[in-house]
């Protein structure tokens, strides 16, 4: 006979008034935010309410660094979906971010997300945890790109693919199938000729040293974190929640299903990380 699986612990759950209270109650809170974030700006997030994969799972660091046609299928959907990513605008949740910032309510960002939309919105403190996909670098010599100018360059040496519409994806990807990915041209390094990568954190890569050290730097002064619209699946974000703990510090959320850290969490503020957020503000109103 096999032993019956324990059902996940759930988070207590809470209304955006304690959210208030809770932020009121503190000097130094840190944020940590994922894709739910985003979603609001047209950008579709990967995972469900229960944290499984909606779709098949992104491109790794491996198959990009290692095979050769799977890194021309991502540049295909890459090209095809940036026009649309590079457009998307901050919503609510992002504007709200930037008001709590500037009402000194939260200290720091810590984002998964690769969209620069929290910037964009007006916030400062902003830890790019995974990177930014509006950089390209060269894996071999590190130069350092836009993108929007590689994207300039795959146009000219692709004409016709412009014109392309599909399903828009993922962190800027876009689903494309039935084409001859490896007929299509990526410029190399124009310094040292190398293989250019879009300046982020692929799963199955390694954050490097010095983003690290940021994240992990803005936890470390906590004294309290809040988890907005990630499941924390990724190791990266998850021990960051796991550390704080450790410390004794009071980890909220705000996220529409489960978190891997659900058992570890003071409560959680379950829906649109927006609308959330929004009723937050108007709970902090004097």
């Amino acid at each position: 006979m096999h032993a019956a699986t324990a059902p996940p612990i759930d988070a207590p759950q809470a209304s955006a008034a304690e959210l208030a209270r809770w932020l009121q109650a503190r000097r130094h809170v840190a944020v940590i935010t994922g894709a739910g974030v985003s979603t609001d700006s047209g950008i579709p997030d990967y995972r469900d309410a229960d944290g499984q994969w909606k779709r098949s799972a992104p491109m790794t660091h491996q198959q990009f660094t290692r095979n050769t046609h799977a890194r021309q299928r991502y540049w295909v959907r890459s090209f095809a979906g940036w026009r649309h990513f590079s457009s998307a605008l901050p919503n609510a949740a992002h504007r709200a971010f930037a008001t709590l910032e500037q009402r000194g309510l939260i200290t720091s960002i810590v984002t998964q997300n690769v969209d620069g939309l929290h910037e964009r919105a007006g916030s400062r403190a902003v830890i790019d945890l995974h990177g930014r996909l509006d950089r390209v670098v060269c894996l071999n010599c590190g130069y350092s790109q836009p993108r929007d100018e590689l994207q300039r360059q795959m146009a000219a040496l692709n004409p016709g693919w412009a014109d392309r519409t599909d399903l828009i994806a993922p962190d800027g990807d876009a689903d494309i199938e039935g084409v001859d990915f490896d007929a299509f041209r990526v410029p190399p390094c124009p310094r040292c000729g190398g293989l250019l990568k879009p300046d982020v954190v692929y799963y199955g890569g390694l954050v490097p040293a010095a983003w690290r050290a940021q994240a992990d730097a803005a936890i470390a002064a906590a004294d309290g974190v809040l988890v907005v619209g990630s499941s924390l699946m990724v190791w990266s974000s998850f021990r960051l929640v796991r550390a704080a703990v450790a410390r004794g510090v009071s980890v909220a959320a705000v996220n529409r299903g489960r978190t891997r850290a659900d058992d570890l969490l003071a409560f959680k503020v379950a829906g649109d990380c927006g609308a959330a957020l929004q009723q937050t503000l108007e709970a902090l109103a004097p």
